[in-house]
């Protein structure tokens, strides 16, 4: 926007301006300007006098003030500095007085501000009549909107420069005052204005008391000195404007560094500056706002999930809390009296190849059958369905089903599970006449899963649609799992969303054969066509007996007891080896030392972990502080 005041103040600084629309599409104005080149007048001398002045000084009286070792020199460069645009005013009116005072106004060779009308002599109320309004109101919308948006750039851009914060709602009210006043005097629509502030800015403004200052003065000039404004040479203006706005052009090092930082925003502003230059400033400011809330909408619409895996970081400490550089002149018997212990800690990172980039840092996955996500944007209704479709995809591929359909009849299956086709089975035969490895037993190898681990230092909200696709999620997972999926959310930022967890059922460690809840049902209570003996299975209600095969991955919360390892009961048997933990004992609430007094809490104790020992609160066993705490609460043990 600087670039296009620039270009439009050229014509007025040589003196050709009247020759072609100033006010028309830069790109236009610029052609235009090196087409009437041959047309400069006498006005040039006073506008690049004026430009050359101006730039000269600055940069003269900046080095002084910066180099200055008297404080009495640096304070007059400051001041000097300061008035240097006045000065420049000043100087370039008594020099057209002085050439133009005894020619007639017809045969004047520069042109010059002319009469300026003295006080205030259009006060009153407004006509606002109902032409008025029709003819003003398709524009009104549009007007408001480009009014409003430039001011507030205009007052940031000048905040960024001078090292101020302004407040939005404060600019809008003021805008709004100043508008609503302005139409007792029947002035025109006030706004920001780049070169008006920009020369405020450059004659050292730095308080909001200089609109008073320079409201009495204007007043005192509108009376008083509006006979001296006649006599302003115009290029002198367009050199004061120029010389104010450059400052605001972006530099080659300033659009690199735009570059660097955020390519897709450096696009939009290039987009921005180009329709800005070919088109209107308008339309550039329509590009640039529509394509940011366009591509805000999309960040949100389509995050980057990530799924972890585990780093364990290794740190070397002497006993002696000295730290832990190596010492070459370190004895060893000064080793045997402060030896060094190592402590590891556990630092979750994206899985994928985009990840990590270092060759040198292994990257473990979870433990099988665990899945550790880590939300990129807050859950709200537009991205949601992408999280649970990119983690069940995930689930599919890297887990097994638990129910098995490879004997059951074509019609007894589901509709949306016809099983391997006829193509597959013969590629499944040549393998297995060839000696190689089946897809089913490579499918065979996979585990099945049994928790879902979220990291959610990412997410600052979370909404109904997305706890609901949560629950959905929950219960897709152990319809394919064909077992209870425990789901353990890590890093939660706020209680609310702690509170909107709880509510759709989740961190509460319900047992297995609770239903997922429902928090928005659209379809009737009793409708749902559930398999028999699914529901059987995986649904019924507490003390129906149940039996599961070993290809059935438990839940934690049934895991086998040492009675059950010990007597070889098979269910339990199963389950624990699959699971692979250690032999559990349960403590009630009453007998736990450290929920001794809290009813209905049982706490899983085995020989190497306690599963609470890491949860935030023995209430929601399922919330924890970190990801290496829902991790080993996942699995239940160390690994």
């Amino acid at each position: 926007m600087g670039a296009a005041i620039a270009a439009g103040q050229v014509p007025s600084l040589l003196g050709y301006s009247k020759k072609f629309d100033t006010r028309a599409a830069s790109y236009k104005v610029i052609i235009n300007s090196f087409k009437y080149l041959g047309s400069t007048k006498r006005d040039a001398a006073y506008g690049l006098s004026g430009l050359f002045f101006l730039y000269t000084v600055r940069y003269v009286l900046q080095r002084v003030e910066r180099n200055a070792r008297s404080p009495v020199v640096r304070k007059i460069a400051f001041f000097a500095l300061t008035l240097r645009t006045a000065i420049c005013i000043i100087f370039l009116t008594v020099f057209s007085w002085v050439h133009l005072r005894h020619k007639k106004v017809a045969h004047y060779d520069i042109s010059i501000l002319g009469t300026v009308p003295s006080g205030f002599e259009h006060m009153g109320r407004p006509n606002i009549s109902a032409d008025l309004i029709s003819r003003m109101g398709g524009l009104l919308p549009v007007s408001t909107i480009i009014l409003l948006l430039e001011h507030i750039a205009i007052a940031k851009s000048f905040g960024r420069i001078n090292n101020y914060k302004i407040d939005p709602n404060q600019e809008l009210i003021a805008i709004g005052v100043a508008n609503t006043v302005g139409t007792l005097f029947n002035a025109y629509p006030a706004t920001g204005s780049f070169s008006r502030s920009a020369i405020k800015a450059k004659a050292g403004v730095r308080t909001p008391l200089a609109g008073w200052v320079t409201g009495v003065v204007v007043v005192v000039a509108l009376y008083a000195l509006t006979g001296a404004f006649y006599w302003i040479p115009n290029a002198a203006l367009s050199a004061v404007i120029i010389h104010a706005v450059g400052d605001l052009i972006a530099s080659p090092a300033q659009v690199y560094g735009f570059w660097k930082i955020s390519p897709i925003e450096s696009l939009i502003w290039f987009g921005a500056v180009i329709l800005s230059v070919f088109t209107s400033l308008e339309i550039g400011i329509y590009f640039s706002v529509g394509a940011s809330v366009a591509f805000l909408l999309y960040r949100i619409a389509r995050p980057r999930g990530q799924f972890l895996g585990r780093v364990r970081l290794r740190e070397e400490e002497d006993e002696s809390g000295l730290g832990s550089e190596p010492d070459p002149d370190r004895a060893p018997e000064q080793e045997a009296i402060s030896p060094k212990t190592t402590s590891t800690r556990d630092v979750y990172v994206p899985i994928s190849a985009d990840g990590v980039r270092n060759p040198h840092i292994r990257v473990e996955p979870p433990p099988p059958g665990v899945l550790v996500f880590r939300f990129g944007e807050s859950i709200l209704f537009p991205n949601v369905s992408l999280f649970c479709d990119q983690i069940l995809d995930y689930a599919r591929e890297h887990t097994r089903s638990g129910q098995d359909f490879s004997q059951t009849k074509a019609g007894a299956r589901p509709w949306n599970d016809p099983g391997p086709s006829r193509w597959a089975r013969k590629k499944e035969e040549a393998a297995l006449a060839a000696g190689a490895e089946t897809p089913a037993e490579r499918e065979a190898k996979k585990p099945i899963l049994r928790a879902v681990v979220f990291d959610m230092s990412c997410v600052s909200n979370l909404d109904t649609t997305s706890v609901q696709n949560l629950v959905d999620l929950r219960r897709t997972l152990e319809r394919y799992a064909a077992q209870k999926v425990t789901f353990h959310f890590c890093t939660i930022l706020s209680p609310w969303i702690r509170r909107a967890l709880l509510a759709g059922g989740f961190g509460t460690g319900k047992p297995v054969h609770e239903r997922p809840l429902e928090i928005a049902a659209t379809v009737p209570a009793g409708t749902e066509l559930v398999p028999a003996e699914f529901q059987r299975r995986f649904f019924s209600p507490p003390g129906t007996p149940r039996r599961l095969s070993a290809s059935h991955m438990p839940s934690l919360a049934t895991a086998a007891t040492p009675a059950d390892l010990e007597s070889g009961r098979a269910d339990k048997a199963d389950e624990a080896q699959g699971l692979g933990l250690p032999g559990r004992r349960e403590v009630s609430g009453g007998s736990s030392p450290d929920k001794a007094g809290v009813p209905g809490i049982k706490v899983w104790e085995s020989d190497e972990l306690s599963i609470e020992a890491a949860v935030v609160s023995t209430n929601f066993p399922r919330f924890h502080l970190d990801v290496a705490s829902g991790v080993q609460a996942a699995v239940g043990r160390s690994w």
